[in-house]
């Protein structure tokens, strides 16, 4: 009796609480920490109840007949007394519900919220909110809110913001169950707009409220409204919401800054606090805060007693894993604190550490813990198998796929990790079956339909195994694509050389409206960069602005390259001035860019100094790049600077900065440090060490050695690839050494390479430099493949051989055969008018490039223009063009103003003046600048003048280069000086020279004496101009017996009055003379020159 007694008035109270008018609403949300689950608990009527006075635990209604059939109806006693505890967790008064007269009313209300608040399927919630209007609830606020519930667990909320627009009235947990629902369905925007509407009528949100939108939160200034909001509120101090606004600023927004000042302030500090910042400085690389945080919250005195859980070691070895410069030992010693706190089989600790030590390539550690976990799943699984993809070890990443697969559940990631694991195989066309067979998988299990991952995985890895067609076939025909689809088609592309196709695929994503993240920029702009589309490169340049995606290293170093690789320095410079953040390969790519431009060479220097001085850590592109700028300034001492700092990274064993060494040592002339490093080499050597070896010898002028090194490569078995060729085949040309150049190209053929458009192009560029276009012009028609350089090639080759109309016409058939022309094209163009006298076509040309092709004129391009003008006599038409440079005049163009005005007989000698005067400025040593204005004078005859610029000269120790000519024999070669006696057959040399003089002047010549540049007596003049040394060695070659055409070359430009004369000699001898000057060729074939005399 006393317990039934007890039992009753337990009962009778807590339905009194509970059932009262005035109850307030609760808030009931589910086990899960995150703000997903929000309801309000119905604030019921009182209800009439009577307890009976028997001994009987049952409530029964006051009409209802005791002697009834029927089973009285009977609320769960669990259900009452955790509506009690629920009723003490939120104390502002709400709305009541209307009220319910029956028991049977309140039974299907409480069927309702049994039955459909854990409802997470759609047709669920479609027939509780059925059910709520069939027995009049539409107007119950609890009910609605459950309801809202369950169409945001089901995805639905359509449903839900329609429901949440229809309801009469709303609470503070209506408006957070509809925030959270956006902000879990990823629907930030949508959420945020909740929110507001929420802030603008007045209700105050609470705490959960606040969660979902600081969860929804994207940008920064945002989420410091929303902070501001809650300082104000009475949740200012609650530490809940303290650990997501950590979360917000560390993860989402990425200001550490802020969430460290966020955990700072918390008063009350729980483990949840320390985690969460914990994760935010791992998950952003802050390793050291991450473990200073951990060391800080188990010092004495730190408020509260911090105890590492499964979260905290999760975190920590995530950033001992991924700390910059770190290696193993920090984790190891993670391993050793998480075996004594007994959490080594954790599931999840023990997942993160197979990864973190995966991805250092302990792969024995690694296999050690998985087998040692008392339960593995598929996170476990997949830290394994990443790791070993990083490390490109794809065959054992799929071997362990093999073994686990029957005992693990596999997940998607895992089928993505294994797909990523083929394109690492050392055999990629083994790597692509392994995936088609994955592929074969995914289509009969339906997994490509279902999950968009899986799509993204194949494209991926078809990309990265060079199917390309694979890749595109996938993406084509996937149902749905998000925009890591378009990111992977995007990049695939690129990285297997489709630029073209990279970029449509972007325009085609910006036509679904999908926006741009930074990996698809970063993509995109790399395919710009190789088609060199600056236009097009700016234009992604201004969207990332306008989104923001700048600010992201990756994307600017991006930028830096598309500037770099076009040539945009000033541009390349300024994005990096404008950088917020660098990473060493935003210094090694600005270094690069202007290391490879001559202009700027010093500037690279400056830069990499900066990178020093700034705390900068060098590695071996930085070196590799700096190295090229020294190379190109030439300065041995800054060399052996550069090597020292080498050694003390202890990076000077690596081949790539070997090769750098031998490129540089070569061009900075120390070729017996070439031979050494050469040398030490021994096994490291591969084809660019040769290659930079022979580079070496060609540019110190020991072509002897050179092909001597080459003979060898071949003895030995030495594969010679295209770029040993073209370097030999370059060499070949500049000395103009004919029958070195053929045997070469004898090699080539041996060598299977005669078509490869590196050695093809090289070949017409060695042949045309060596006098025989014909040659030049019969390979380039055989080319299988041309490209720019096969063309630019060829054009310069008819360019400096006279044929002008010639070299226009193949720059037509270049246009129409839709192959773009560069800067190099238009030198050679440029040169073709000149050398033709096209003035007018010359200029169309030169508007051309800016407007037609977008190339901007460089300072050779500027020069080409004043040399057509020269040689046309348009003395004025040069100064005026001079006038409206956009670029400070070089020594190249006054140079050629000064040549110009030597040929004009003695007009415009102040032009000519002036220009002398700004190149004893520019290059005081420079001989040939006093030479030229000498000549200028004496071409006007004024000799005092004449003798002025020689006494100048004399004074400043400069010493003119002498002019020679040479031949190439079957015993070798020969060279004469003007005047020469010291041949050994000079008698006989002057002896045919004497009969040449003889018959030429019979045929009509007479001596220009206006060519010799002396004020001598006429006959003194004619006898000077006799013994020109191309005169000697013409004579010298019609001295033996030969019907071959004659080749000579000459260091200095061909006076006027041997250009005469060897058309005289050639009608004579009846012999075809080929004599290359420093200009350009001259044919000289019965009595006709190629020129067309317009040199």
């Amino acid at each position: 009796m006393e317990f039934c007694r007890f039992y009753s008035s337990t009962i009778h109270s807590m339905l009194r609480c509970f059932f009262t008018p005035n109850s307030n609403k609760r808030v009931l949300y589910n086990s899960n920490t995150s703000f997903t689950t929000y309801a309000a608990l119905p604030s019921l009527p009182s209800i009439p109840i009577q307890l009976s006075n028997k001994n009987d635990l049952l409530f029964q209604l006051q009409n209802i007949n005791p002697s009834s059939k029927q089973s009285p109806t009977v609320i769960s006693l669990q259900d009452l007394v955790n509506h009690y505890k629920l009723s003490q967790s939120y104390k502002k008064t709400e709305p009541t519900l209307p009220h319910i007269p029956h028991w049977s009313s309140f039974e299907v209300y409480e069927n309702l919220v049994h039955t459909y608040k854990y409802s997470c399927c759609p047709k669920e919630s479609r027939q509780f909110h059925l059910k709520i209007f069939k027995y009049g609830f539409d107007c119950d606020l609890f009910l609605c809110n459950t309801l809202i519930n369950a169409y945001v667990r089901s995805g639905d909320l359509v449903s839900a913001r329609k429901l949440f627009d229809e309801m009469p009235e709303r609470n503070g947990v209506t408006w957070a169950c509809l925030i959270s629902g956006y902000t879990h369905n990823g629907m930030p925007e949508e959420a945020y707009g909740v929110f507001k509407g929420m802030i603008f009528e007045g209700c105050l949100p609470n705490r959960f409220a606040f969660g979902g939108a600081l969860q929804a939160c994207r940008d920064l200034k945002i989420g410091m409204q929303i902070h501001g909001l809650i300082l104000k509120s009475p949740y200012a101090q609650d530490v809940v919401l303290s650990n997501v606004l950590i979360s917000m600023y560390g993860n989402t927004l990425g200001s550490i800054d802020y969430a460290g000042r966020v955990f700072d302030e918390i008063k009350i500090r729980n483990s949840i606090s320390c985690n969460s910042i914990i994760s935010v400085y791992s998950q952003r690389g802050y390793a050291a805060c991450a473990f200073e945080i951990f060391s800080s919250m188990q010092r004495e005195g730190s408020g509260f007693n911090f105890k590492p859980n499964e979260y905290t070691f999760g975190s920590l070895i995530t950033a001992a894993g991924s700390a910059i410069d770190s290696d193993s030992h920090l984790l190891q010693q993670m391993l050793t604190r998480v075996m004594k706190s007994g959490l080594l089989l954790d599931l999840y600790v023990g997942s993160a550490l197979v990864s973190g030590f995966a991805r250092f390539g302990l792969f024995d550690y690694a296999k050690k813990i998985f087998g040692q976990m008392s339960a593995r799943n598929a996170v476990s699984l997949n830290g394994l198998m990443v790791g070993l993809v990083r490390q490109r070890r794809g065959e054992e990443a799929a071997e362990v796929f093999v073994e686990m697969r029957n005992l693990v559940d596999i997940n998607i990631d895992s089928y993505v990790i294994l797909l990523s694991a083929f394109a690492e195989y050392s055999l990629l066309e083994e790597g692509r079956r392994k995936g088609r067979e994955v592929h074969g998988f995914a289509i009969r299990t339906g997994l490509n339909d279902v999950k968009v991952a899986i799509g993204n995985g194949l494209i991926n890895m078809y990309a990265k195994c060079g199917a390309t067609d694979d890749a595109r076939s996938v993406f084509r025909l996937m149902a749905n694509r998000d925009s890591v689809s378009w990111n992977s088609m995007i990049s695939g592309l690129d990285q297997n050389e489709c630029f073209e196709d990279a970029v449509k695929c972007y325009h085609a994503m910006r036509r679904t409206g999908l926006m741009p993240s930074n990996f698809t920029l970063i993509s995109t702009l790399s395919s710009c960069a190789s088609l060199e589309w600056i236009k097009l490169g700016q234009q992604i340049h201004n969207e990332g602005l306008k989104l923001g995606l700048d600010l992201d290293v990756s994307v600017s170093n991006a930028l830096l390259a598309l500037y770099a690789e076009t040539g945009y320095l000033a541009e390349c410079q300024k994005v990096f001035s404008l950088m917020l953040e660098y990473d060493q390969v935003s210094w090694n790519t600005v270094i690069g860019a202007l290391a490879d431009a001559e202009v700027s060479v010093s500037d690279a220097v400056e830069f990499f100094m900066e990178m020093m001085r700034t705390g900068w850590s060098l590695n071996r592109v930085t070196f590799i790049n700096i190295l090229a700028a020294v190379s190109s300034l030439s300065q041995i001492g800054l060399s052996q600077q550069i090597h020292a700092l080498m050694l003390k990274y202890h990076i000077t064993d690596d081949s790539a900065i070997e090769n750098a060494l031998l490129a540089c040592y070569g061009r900075c002339g120390d070729i017996d440090y070439c031979e050494k490093i050469f040398s030490r080499m021994s096994e490291r050597r591969d084809e660019i060490s040769w290659n930079s070896m022979i580079s070496g010898y060609i540019h110190n002028e020991f072509l002897p050695k050179a092909m001597d090194l080459v003979w060898f490569m071949m003895q030995r078995g030495q594969r010679l690839d295209c770029f040993t060729f073209a370097t030999v085949l370059s060499a070949c040309a500049s000395v103009a050494t004919l029958e070195r150049g053929m045997e070469v190209h004898a090699c080539a053929i041996r060598a299977c390479l005669e078509y490869d458009v590196v050695v093809g192009s090289a070949i017409v560029d060695m042949y045309s430099k060596c006098g025989r276009i014909d040659y030049a012009s019969r390979f380039f028609k055989l080319m299988p493949v041309r490209n720019v350089y096969s063309w630019n090639s060829m054009i310069s080759g008819y360019a400096r051989h006279g044929r002008g109309s010639e070299a226009l016409k193949l720059f037509t058939q270049m246009k129409l055969g839709n192959q773009l022309p560069d800067h190099v094209t238009f030198v050679g163009v440029l040169s073709a008018c000149s050398h033709v006298g096209l003035v007018d076509e010359g200029f169309e040309h030169f508007k051309s490039m800016t407007e037609v092709y977008g190339l901007a004129p460089r300072i050779e391009h500027y020069s080409c223009m004043v040399d057509l003008l020269g040689r046309a006599g348009e003395l004025d038409r040069i100064e005026n063009f001079i006038n409206t440079l956009p670029v400070e005049p070089n020594v190249l163009i006054w140079r050629t103003v000064l040549g110009a005005c030597c040929r004009a007989n003695g007009h415009k000698t102040e032009l000519g003046r002036r220009a002398a005067e700004m190149l004893m400025d520019m290059e005081p040593q420079n001989a040939v600048n006093y030479v030229l204005l000498s000549n200028m004078y004496a071409s006007g005859g004024k000799w005092n003048d004449m003798a002025k610029a020689r006494r100048a000269m004399g004074e400043a120790a400069v010493k003119k280069e002498a002019g020679c000519s040479w031949v190439t024999m079957k015993d070798g070669v020969h060279v004469f000086v003007s005047g020469d006696k010291s041949h050994p057959e000079r008698d006989l040399i002057y002896k045919k020279l004497k009969e040449l003089n003889k018959k030429i002047r019979d045929a009509g010549y007479v001596p220009e004496t206006k060519f010799a540049l002396y004020d001598l007596e006429p006959e003194n003049k004619e006898e000077l101009l006799s013994y020109h040394s191309e005169k000697l060695a013409v004579a010298f070659v019609l001295t033996r017996d030969s019907r071959l055409p004659i080749r000579i070359m000459k260091n200095l430009r061909i006076c006027g009055d041997c250009h005469t004369a060897f058309k005289y000699i050639s009608k004579i001898a009846g012999r075809q003379i080929v004599l290359r000057d420093s200009n350009r060729f001259h044919h000289f074939v019965d009595g006709n020159c190629s020129c067309g005399d317009y040199w």
